[in-house]
């Protein structure tokens, strides 16, 4: 919440110090930093979401608030980074249609950088306990490298009056966030739409259950995610009868639900067990 603040308080300095001085390169900046805004909020979110159990309208909780908002942040950086593009561009192509201020432009980067590094000071304890921390934490470390690309600019147009320097350092900065854009948005929508997780590799999970002892098939499988990192799995399987005549149902879901946790970080299994003949009459929707 205290990087939140500075973050937040920085932006709006940001895109004030752009529109005084003229630069391009500042408001790209800004853009960046709402990015960072926007990874420290979804981090927050996420802390606090996590501690809500599941209801019966939300049966896997609210995690997936975080998806929508990482959509949402990877949409407006596409569209930043778009106009930043056209208009550096535009101003590389005719550097006399844009005046930039160089002192304003250097105090504003400068405090930026400043603030930039007071919340990787704050974020910094809690980098090694939490994914969304460290993702947090690699964001303001990005937007620090964009204050450093604008105070660099800001040097050179007051020492050598290149006003094209600023057009320069907002390509910089539009090249530093389009990953991150990507990113985003990649990995937003392979969860909204269910996809396998990347570096899931089902084969691999299907011969791990296939190798499992009483195992003779499996059918059915599904692997998706709630939000990333947090893989879900399904699979019909197929055992031979003296798993149900034994009572040993419950020794083989233990060893698959231990396999699949501990070899390929499955936060949650189900397992439809069923026997062959079963199997051999149902309509199978995946292999």
């Amino acid at each position: 919440m205290i990087a939140i603040a500075i973050t937040s308080v920085v932006l709006v300095l940001e895109l004030i110090g752009a529109v005084l001085s003229g630069s391009l390169s500042l408001l790209a900046d800004a853009g960046h930093m709402l990015s960072d805004l926007t990874a420290l909020i979804i981090a927050l979110i996420a802390v606090a979401i996590s501690a809500r159990p599941p209801s019966d309208r939300q049966t896997y909780g609210h995690r997936r608030v975080e998806v929508f908002a990482a959509f949402v942040n990877g949409a407006i950086l596409i569209g930043v980074i778009v106009y930043i593009g056209i208009e550096a561009v535009s101003r590389l192509v005719d550097p006399g249609n844009a005046a930039v201020l160089g002192a304003p432009m250097l105090a504003v980067a400068a405090i930026g950088a400043a603030a930039n590094v007071a919340s990787l000071l704050v974020l910094r304890g809690g980098v090694k306990n939490s994914i969304n921390m460290r993702g947090a934490y690699l964001e303001v470390l990005g937007d620090l490298l964009g204050s450093v690309a604008v105070i660099i600019a800001a040097v050179v147009i007051l020492f050598t009056g290149f006003t094209a320097a600023d057009g320069i350092a907002s390509l910089v900065i539009a090249a530093l966030i389009a990953p991150r854009a990507v990113q985003l948005l990649r990995e937003a929508l392979s969860v909204l739409s269910e996809s396998t997780p990347r570096g899931t590799d089902v084969a691999l999970i299907r011969n791990h259950v296939l190798a499992t002892s009483g195992v003779v098939d499996v059918h059915d499988v599904h692997v998706w995610a709630i939000t990333p990192g947090a893989k879900l799995f399904s699979a019909h399987v197929v055992v031979e009868p003296h798993i149900f005549s034994d009572g040993a149902t419950g020794r083989l879901l233990d060893e698959l639900g231990s396999c699949l946790s501990g070899h390929f970080d499955v936060e949650h299994s189900t397992f439809q067990l069923e026997p062959a003949e079963h199997a051999a009459h149902e309509e199978h929707g995946h292999r």
